[in-house]
C-alpha cells in the first residue's frame, strides 16, 4: 500500500456537480491535470477563481506584495460561528495588530519555555493509547486539544472546561462543512448565512465556555496569580503602537483560531504520520531506534537529536498538509501568467497540489523522508512548500507545531508498534483539514 491520493474527478462536469463535488470534498473535487498546471482558471456565475501553481505566483501574492491579495472573504464565511473577528479571517490594520499582540508570545525563546508542557502531553498521549485496532485521528485530536490546553491556559484536557471544549468541538466538526453558501453566492452583510442549527450551537457552547476561561485568567492576572503561559503572554501583551492590549472578547476570538488552527492541523499531520509508519516499517523502525534517546522526561535539547523523525515530518506535511488550500482576492486588475484578471478574483493557492507537483518534485507522490537531505529538494521545498504559508501571514504557530509534531511523534513511536488494517484504505478528503473520509484505523501493540 503506498500514500493514499483521492481520485481527481473528471476534467468536464457540470457546475452543479461541481459545486456537490466541492461542498463534500475539495480534494477529489479537483481534475488530475492540476497536478501539472502552472495556473487553472474555474468560472461560476458569481465569481472566477484561479489556482497558481506557478512558484512566481505563490510569491507574488505571498511575499512580495500580500497587502495587494488579502484574505477572500468567502472561506471565513463558514467560520464566523465560531472564530468572530480572530486574527485567521481578519485583514489590513486589524489584522496587523493582532498580530502585533500575538507574535511575542511564539518567539523562539517562548518555545523552550513551553516544551514541558507540550512533553506532558505526549506523554499522557503515550499513557491513554489503547491496544489492538485503533481510531488514531481521534487519539490525535486528543493529545493535539491537550497540548493546547496545557500550553495555553495550563490545565490538562482532564480539566472540567477543557474538557467540555474539547467534547464541544468535537460536536462543532461533525456539523460544520468547509464552506457555506455565502462562498459561493454574493450575500450581502444583512443576509442570513444559514449556518446549520447544530454548528451554531455547538459554536455558541465553544465560545461560551472560552469567555468562561478567558474571564477567570484576567482575574488571575489581575490578583497576580496568573501562570506564565501563552494565555497570560498574550492577555498582557499591549499593542506597540496604541498600548492597548485584548480586550476579553478580542481574547476569545484568538483562543477559538487557537483551538481551531493549532488543534485541528495537529491533530491531523499526527494522524497521516502514524499511518505512514505503520505502511513503511523501515522508517517507523528508524524512527523508533532514534526516539529511544528521548528518555521518560525528555528536555527541550533532545529535539536536535530527533533529525530523522524531523524530516519524516516534513515529509508528512508535504503529503498531507493540513490546510489544503487558501484563498486569496486581487484588489485591483492583475496580470497572472498573461492573463488579466479582474479585481476580486478568488486567487487560490494550494498546498495540496504544489507539494505533489510533477513538474518540481521528483516522484511527488512517493513517501521519502530521505529527500529532505538532498540539495535537488531543498531548492524544491524553497519554492513549492508551504503547509505553514509564506510571508507576513506564515502561521504564528509555525515553530511551535513542528516541535509538538515531532516531539509526539518521537514519544508515541518510542512506545508504540503501529501497523495497517488489511481492508482499511484511508481516503484523503479535505473538510476543515485534510482527515481520512472514514479515519485512519491502525493495529497499535506495545514495544
Amino acid at each position: 500500500m503506498t500514500a493514499p491520493k483521492p481520485k481527481a474527478r473528471a476534467d468536464r462536469v457540470s457546475l452543479w456537480h461541481y459545486l456537490r463535488l466541492f461542498r463534500a470534498d475539495i480534494l477529489s473535487a479537483q481534475p488530475a491535470r492540476l497536478y501539472r498546471a502552472w495556473m487553472a482558471e474555474f468560472r461560476t456565475p458569481f465569481f472566477r477563481s484561479y489556482l497558481c501553481n506557478d512558484p512566481a505566483l505563490v510569491a507574488r501574492v505571498l511575499v512580495e506584495r500580500p497587502e495587494d491579495f488579502p484574505k477572500s472573504n468567502r472561506i471565513g464565511e463558514g467560520l464566523r460561528p465560531i472564530l468572530g473577528n480572530s486574527v485567521f479571517v481578519t485583514n489590513g490594520e486589524v489584522w496587523k495588530r493582532q498580530r502585533r499582540i500575538i507574535d511575542p508570545a511564539f518567539e523562539g525563546g517562548r518555545l523552550r519555555d513551553t516544551f514541558p508542557a507540550i512533553a506532558a502531553a505526549g506523554q499522557a498521549a503515550v499513557a491513554r493509547m489503547p491496544l489492538g485496532v485503533v481510531e488514531v485521528e481521534a487519539e490525535m485530536s486528543h493529545a493535539a486539544a491537550d497540548v493546547i490546553f496545557r500550553t495555553l491556559f495550563s490545565i490538562p484536557i482532564e480539566d472540567q472546561i477543557a474538557s467540555q471544549v474539547f467534547d464541544a468541538f468535537r460536536d462543532y466538526q461533525r456539523t460544520q462543512p468547509l464552506l457555506n453558501l455565502a462562498a459561493f453566492l454574493p450575500l450581502p452583510p444583512w443576509v442570513p448565512r444559514f449556518h446549520r442549527r447544530g454548528t451554531k450551537a455547538s459554536a455558541a457552547k465553544i465560545r461560551a465556555l472560552i469567555t468562561q476561561m478567558t474571564e477567570a485568567r484576567a482575574a488571575q492576572i489581575a490578583a497576580g496569580t496568573a501562570p506564565d503561559d501563552l494565555a497570560s503572554k498574550i492577555m498582557t501583551t499591549a499593542d506597540p503602537l496604541t498600548g492597548a492590549c485584548f480586550e476579553t472578547a478580542e481574547m476569545v476570538d484568538q483562543v477559538a483560531i487557537f483551538f481551531l488552527a493549532g488543534h485541528e492541523t495537529s491533530a491531523s499531520a499526527l494522524a497521516w504520520a502514524l499511518l505512514m509508519l505503520a505502511l513503511y516499517p523501515q522508517v517507523q523502525e528508524q524512527v523508533s531506534a532514534e526516539a529511544a534517546s528521548l528518555g521518560d522526561a525528555p528536555d527541550f535539547a533532545a529535539l536536535s537529536k530527533l533529525r530523522f523523525t524531523r524530516d519524516v515530518f516534513r515529509e508528512v506535511l508535504r503529503l498531507y498538509p493540513p490546510v489544503p488550500m487558501m484563498v486569496r482576492e486581487n484588489t485591483a486588475p492583475e496580470d497572472l501568467r498573461g492573463r488579466l484578471v479582474a479585481k476580486g478574483g478568488q486567487i487560490v493557492l494550494s498546498p495540496w497540489h504544489l507539494h505533489r507537483h510533477e513538474r518540481i518534485w521528483k516522484n511527488p507522490d512517493d513517501f521519502d523522508p530521505s529527500r529532505w537531505q538532498t540539495e535537488e529538494n531543498r531548492a524544491c521545498a524553497r519554492d513549492a512548500y508551504l503547509p505553514f504559508s509564506a510571508g507576513p501571514r506564515v502561521c504564528t504557530g509555525a515553530g511551535f507545531a513542528m516541535v509538538e509534531g515531532v516531539l509526539l511523534l518521537a514519544q508515541l513511536a518510542r512506545s508504540f508498534r503501529f501497523e495497517p488494517v488489511a481492508g482499511e484504505d484511508p481516503v484523503p478528503v479535505a473538510h476543515l483539514t485534510v482527515r481520512a473520509r472514514d479515519g485512519i484505523r491502525l493495529r497499535i501493540s506495545r514495544r
